[in-house]
This record gives structure tokens, C-alpha cells and sequence, in this order.
């Protein structure tokens, strides 16, 4: 700024000759003028005061600042909207918020003084009322750095207005059991498939999938604010998800459980546009390291799976169908902010989906397990294991058996679920004691023309205890719409939560 002022001055003075060109001075914040000669990393410092001429500039090294402010496109009365705020030298914790709700227009249909009337909250989470609805929104948000440095403020407008939210929703009444974050030794892990929009939205699963969910309840920005809801009133410590949009991790899910005090890791699956994620509570936990793999890959790169792979060599046809799956394994090491001899090995997959598959699941939860034992017994010695996912397995399969049992038979029924052809047997097995949190419940996925259990939270039963399991949402409420997804749950699978205690 102050380059370009001398420049246009010394342009403007240039008629008259040199001696209209303004002196430059700059002076210390106690009003010393700066010798030429001192280095610029010294000169320029906060609080410094730049003359030129008449005109005095401050002088503000890397001032706060907001490269992006963003609204959700779609707001709902009694759901949270939460911006993304994208920030230089300053962080959304440290900003300053203002909502504003646009004036209802007077009897006369002009709308009365003012276009713009503030709202009490200055949050960084808004939850508009139902006085709201048929209104847009506006905030106004100031960077801030923490240390009482403000940057300028933006004003970012709703591209619509706030509209009636569903009513009751099938999460509801579980957040009467997670209304707080459990206290320090316990850990508050919830697991949940959340329905990727790049199959909610195909013709597919309008018509044949999901053909008794109102079409308007299967769009993306809809059911953002359903979960977005449903995961923020969980107030849980982790959280493992499965199927999730790249854009939605980023744009959604990543701001709004941000303004929670949860932090998120995302790993892609190749080939889609969809994969895992893994939030976990940055006042409780820190990040030590992340070992996430894509399994086909490592089955062919890992010296670690060579026996598998060789193996699995023998049946050429089941061999190329688990390496054309995309499916991947996500593996976060924490450790705990308050003990850090405390750490946990947290791992979050969603397993192949065809019923006939669970030759291929076998093969790939071998892989995961393996994976597993690498991170928690040989690169951090006997650390916790809790593991999250949708596994597409029913208690009665193969896949369950493996995990709890530790082993699983060369004869299992599994091996030749796709038939004798696809036939691949080999015996298996794992060093964990794993237990499933929540047990088996009755269903965790309920479509149309199917129901069953196939979400599960495992946890390492001689490091963890489970406290309580939050109830799943009952038969009635699942099924008020039919079936899910619905306008009031905003996915086919429902979450899984319980809160575990380490022994």
C-alpha cells in the first residue's frame, strides 16, 4: 500500500520537479525514527508508524485475515449451521461472529427501516428458530489470532432462506444419554456409514433402492444438516465414519465438528469419490502417526502379507477380484492429552459389499489384521485396538467369527459363499481379544428389501471395558417413514455409540 501512495505521488509531483516527492520516515513504536541502515526484519515491527508526507501508515506484520467464509446452502430451523471459515495468522476459534437475520417485510410488503436485524448470538455455530423460517441469514465474522490482533471483517449472505426442519428425528432421543462429553478415562467412540451422496443419488436408488424416501430427504445439503446435528449432539471423543464424500469431509463435516473440538482425517478410497474419516477430540487426544492402507495394494507391496498373497495365488479368480476392490483401511495412532502413557490404535474400514462375498471380506479383514498387529504390537507395543467399521458382515459370517474367535477354519462355510469355483480356503488367524461394544443388535442397516447387522465397534477387551452403549432408536421411529434413509434419519445405516472406560 504505502509503495504504491509514493509511486502515484511522485507521478502526480512529477510536473513540479524533484521537490514535490514527500519524505518517507518510519518511526519505532516509542516514536524513535528507524536509521536506514537497521535490516528490515528489525525495522518493521508492529506498531512501527510509516510517514510519508503528511499521511501516517501503522505498520501490522502477517495481520489476521480471511481467505474463505462460506454458509451451507441449505439451512434448517433447529439445526446448526455451521461456516467455513479458512484463515491467515489467525484461527476460527480466535473470530469474532455476528448473525444477522433479514427484517420480515412490514404489512405493506416493504420491509421496515433496516434490511438487516442482529441476532443475540455470537457463536460460532448459529441454530436459527422456528421465527426464522422464510428468512436469510447473514454473518459477519472479524478475524482474530488469539492475542487480541483483529484483522478486517467479512459479511457472507445465506443463498437462501431458513426453512421448517422435519420435526422429531430418529436421533433425538439418544442425545438425552450424550448431552456431555464423558470425562477423562473414558472414551466415547461412535462408528456410523453415512451414506455416500455418489450412490443416494443415483436414478438407482431413487427408484429401486430408496424408492419410499422423498426424494428432497436423499439430497446432499438436506441431509448434511441431519448429520451434522446428529454427530455434534453425540459429543463424542472419536468418531469413525464410513463413506464419505471428498467435498463433504472438506466442506461440511470438517468445518462443523471443527467448531465442536473435534479434529478430522480423511482417506480416500481409489477409484471413487468416497472413503473414511476419523475425527477424534483434540482436548483429549493427539495425533502420534497414521498408517492407512488401500488393501489390494498392500497385499501385492507389504513383505508383511507375503504368505497371504502367496497364498491367495492359488485362486487366480478370487485373487483378481479382491485386487480390483478398492476398499481401505484407516489407522490413526492417539495418545491421551492428560496421560500420555496412554495411546490407542484406532482403525476404521469398510469391508466389500456383495452378499456373496465373504470369501473376499475374509481375505481382506486378514489383511486389515495383520495391519493392525504391525501398528499395535511391533511399532507401539501392546497399545489398545479399537476397531470401527462397516464390515458388511452379519454376526452369523465368517468375517465376525474371524475377528472375535481369532481364527477362522480352513472348512468355514465363507470360502465358498460365491460358490466351488471361487472356492479359497486357508486358515487364519490374529493375536487380539476383540469384543463387540455394542454386541449384535438386531439391525444397523434397514432398507427396503433388507435388514441386519453389519456395523460393529471392536475394542480390545483386556485394555477396555465398555461403560455404556447409548440404545439404538426404536423399531417404531426406524420405521415411521418406512424404511431409512428418511426426512428424519439421513442415512440407510444407523450409528453405533458407546462410551469405554480403560481398564
Amino acid at each position: 500500500k504505502a509503495g504504491k501512495k509514493s509511486k502515484k505521488a511522485r507521478a502526480e509531483g512529477g510536473a513540479e520537479g524533484e521537490a514535490a516527492v514527500p519524505a518517507v520516515r518510519l518511526f519505532s513504536r516509542d516514536g524513535a525514527a528507524v536509521a536506514e541502515e537497521v535490516p528490515n526484519g528489525a525495522a518493521w515491527q508492529d506498531g512501527a508508524v510509516l510517514h510519508i508526507g503528511d499521511a501516517q501508515y501503522r505498520v501490522e506484520r502477517n495481520p489476521p485475515a480471511l481467505t474463505e467464509l462460506r454458509l451451507p446452502r441449505s439451512l434448517l430451523a433447529g439445526f446448526p449451521v455451521c461456516p467455513k471459515v479458512s484463515a491467515e495468522f489467525a484461527a476460527p476459534q480466535h473470530c469474532l461472529f455476528r448473525w444477522f437475520r433479514e427484517q420480515r417485510p412490514a404489512a405493506g410488503g416493504e420491509a421496515a427501516g433496516e434490511a438487516w436485524v442482529e441476532t443475540a448470538a455470537a457463536e460460532r455455530v448459529f441454530t436459527p428458530s422456528n421465527a426464522l423460517v422464510g428468512l436469510r441469514l447473514k454473518l459477519r465474522c472479524t478475524p482474530g489470532d488469539g492475542e487480541q490482533r483483529y484483522g478486517p471483517a467479512r459479511e457472507v449472505e445465506s443463498s437462501g432462506p431458513v426453512e421448517a426442519g422435519p420435526g422429531a428425528c430418529t436421533f433425538d432421543a439418544r442425545h438425552l444419554y450424550t448431552k456431555k462429553v464423558c470425562g477423562h478415562g473414558f472414551v466415547r467412540t461412535v462408528t456410523y456409514n453415512i451414506l455416500a451422496d455418489t450412490y443416494a443419488q443415483t436414478e438407482f436408488s431413487r427408484t429401486v433402492l430408496y424408492p419410499y424416501c422423498a426424494p428432497y430427504a436423499l439430497e446432499i445439503d438436506y441431509r448434511q444438516n441431519l448429520l451434522k446435528k446428529e454427530l455434534a449432539g453425540y459429543s463424542a471423543d472419536l468418531i469413525c465414519l464410513q463413506e464419505v464424500d471428498k467435498s463433504v469431509f472438506v466442506d461440511s463435516l470438517t468445518p462443523a465438528l471443527d467448531a465442536f473440538g473435534l479434529e478430522g482425517l480423511f482417506k480416500i478410497k481409489e477409484k471413487q469419490h468416497e472413503g473414511l474419516a476419523t475425527f477424534y477430540r483434540r482436548d483429549k487426544f493427539s495425533l502420534l502417526s497414521q498408517h492407512d492402507i488401500a488393501f489390494s495394494e498392500a497385499l501385492l507391496s507389504e513383505p508383511l502379507h507375503k504368505e497371504l498373497c502367496d497364498q491367495l495365488a492359488k485362486y487366480p479368480l478370487v485373487q483378481e477380484k479382491v485386487l480390483q476392490r478398492s476398499s481401505v483401511l484407516q489407522v490413526s495412532v492417539l495418545q491421551s492429552t492428560t496421560d500420555p502413557s496412554r495411546k490407542l490404535c484406532v482403525a476404521n474400514t469398510h469391508l466389500y459389499w456383495h452378499p456373496k462375498g465373504g470369501n473376499i471380506r475374509l481375505i481382506q479383514i486378514a489383511v486389515a489384521m495383520s495391519h493392525i498387529k504391525h501398528v499395535a504390537c511391533d511399532l507401539y507395543p501392546n497399545i489398545p485396538v479399537i476397531f470401527c467399521g462397516d464390515f458388511n458382515s452379519t454376526p452369523s459370517s465368517g468375517t465376525y467369527s474371524f475377528i472375535s474367535s481369532g481364527g477362522i477354519a480352513e472348512d468355514h462355510e465363507d470360502w465358498v459363499s460365491n460358490g466351488e469355483e471361487e472356492r479359497c480356503s486357508m486358515s487364519l488367524s490374529h493375536p487380539f481379544k476383540l469384543l463387540s461394544a455394542c454386541g449384535e443388535p438386531a439391525y444397523t442397516n434397514y432398507v427396503g428389501g433388507f435388514h441386519g447387522c453389519l456395523d460393529y465397534i471392536f475394542i480390545d477387551k483386556n485394555a477396555l471395558e465398555v461403560e455404556q452403549v447409548i440404545p439404538l432408536p426404536s423399531h417404531e421411529e426406524i420405521t415411521t417413514h418406512q424404511a431409512l434413509p428418511s426426512v428424519s434419519h439421513p442415512s440407510d445405516h444407523i450409528a453405533l455409540i458407546c462410551d469405554l472406560k480403560w481398564k
